[in-house]
């Protein structure tokens, strides 16, 4: 008898966690499973003070309900003291390991003697991923993000979330385990998508398992940009399907700070980023989220809602 009711208790155990892991994601979160959840994200922040001050204000005045910040930037601790005296803020670190632009550099928090994989020539972080892939460790990659990850813990920052500048820790299957096992270790969901690990290479079947998953990334490309921003984000929006969504945009200012950064810079450039700022701080913008019935949530949601419960 003792061993019919083990039987059945550990039936009863196995089937009710197949049924919590089957479930589609917005009704882990409390919602219905036909809702189109979202979350409207500014990358880069940190990087300039243009980028800064245009992000605050989508935030502030706009549509944009999350973001995330790069230590390593020279406009980081704007933002990070910002973030501080708002802590309802949505704020993720967006993990550097690249320095893309022409003239506008940064390097390391790690001690350069400990990374040496990561860096060009000048100490700067490579400009590509190609370089990164080529040259940089996994250890080399774990040293440097919890470099920045503890440093923003410093700085007093409540990290809601983590991401990936330009998806370096999407190029190698010890870079992602990296990334998995920092998200672990802080208690923090990431951002992982089948679709873009399958672009760079990576067999999404085996390597999301149990983990949260964004149903689908809207991230415009140059194609988009010579469309109209307007038209590619409308279009997003009004195909979505129901899951987590997430829209990656970079707000900024078309201002002189912006083009110096960008300057030679073949995409994401100054107009770009304007762009960007124009649509999510428009009222066609909080209009289509209303028709299209969209539920905007944040990383903190999913934070403290399935990783901290």
């Amino acid at each position: 008898m003792a061993k019919y009711i083990f039987f059945i208790a550990t039936f009863l155990q196995f089937t009710i966690a197949g049924l919590a892991q089957s479930s589609s994601i917005q009704e882990r979160l409390g919602y219905d499973a036909d809702t189109k959840l979202l979350i409207i994200h500014a990358d880069d922040i940190g990087v300039s003070h243009s980028e800064n001050i245009a992000s605050i204000h989508a935030m502030e005045q706009g549509m944009v309900n999350s973001g995330s910040m790069m230590v390593p930037c020279p406009w980081f601790p704007e933002i990070a003291a910002y973030a501080v005296e708002h802590p309802d803020a949505d704020f993720g670190l967006h993990l550097t390991l690249t320095s893309e632009w022409k003239y506008f550099k940064w390097g390391p928090i790690a001690p350069i003697n400990e990374v040496p994989g990561l860096l060009s020539e000048f100490n700067h972080f490579y400009r590509s991923r190609k370089d990164v892939k080529s040259n940089a460790t996994a250890m080399e990659i774990e040293k440097e993000l919890r470099g920045q990850i503890e440093m923003a813990r410093k700085y007093g920052i409540d990290i809601t979330h983590l991401d990936s500048h330009m998806f370096t820790l999407y190029l190698k299957p010890e870079y992602l385990a990296v990334y998995k096992k920092l998200g672990r270790e802080y208690k923090l969901p990431i951002l992982l998508n089948a679709e873009y690990l399958t672009l760079f290479g990576l067999d999404a079947d085996q390597h999301l398992d149990e983990d949260i998953v964004v149903d689908k990334v809207y991230m415009a490309y140059s194609p988009d940009y010579e469309k109209g921003m307007a038209n590619y984000y409308t279009e997003s929006m009004r195909s979505m399907q129901p899951g987590l969504n997430i829209i990656l945009l970079h707000a900024a200012y078309h201002n002189e700070e912006m083009r110096g950064i960008t300057l030679n810079h073949p995409g994401y450039g100054a107009d770009w980023r304007q762009k960007d700022f124009d649509f999510f701080t428009s009222e066609a913008c909080e209009e289509l989220v209303r028709e299209e019935q969209i539920q905007l949530i944040t990383w903190r949601e999913i934070r403290d809602k399935l990783i901290r419960e």
